[in-house]
């Protein structure tokens, strides 16, 4: 089976399961991955994101196989609470 064969058939919900064991160590039920199993795993997450990927977030493989770094700058603009829902969080508060 060729790389492109591949791809087609991971559906989003096997990349979510794969993309969890990666992170984790384990698969959701539980049963921890063996070397070989997380490496082919992380290979084919970075595979399943250069085709599909196109919000990448800092340090994923985008659609088109760069690796997104965003600065420190950049993160905490993302994280940072959104003014407007601070507002209306105090404002439901009173």
């Amino acid at each position: 089976m060729d790389i492109e064969q591949l791809l087609s058939t991971i559906t989003p919900e096997a990349y979510e399961r794969l993309l969890y064991a990666v992170e984790t160590g384990k698969w959701p039920e539980g049963t921890p991955l063996n070397a070989d199993q997380r490496d082919n795993a992380m290979q084919l997450v970075m595979l399943y994101q250069s085709r599909h990927n196109t919000e990448p977030q800092h340090m994923t493989v985008a659609a088109g196989g760069d690796i997104t770094m965003k600065s420190k700058a950049q993160l905490k603009r993302e994280f940072a609470p959104d003014q407007e829902t601070i507002v209306q969080t105090k404002l439901n508060d009173e």
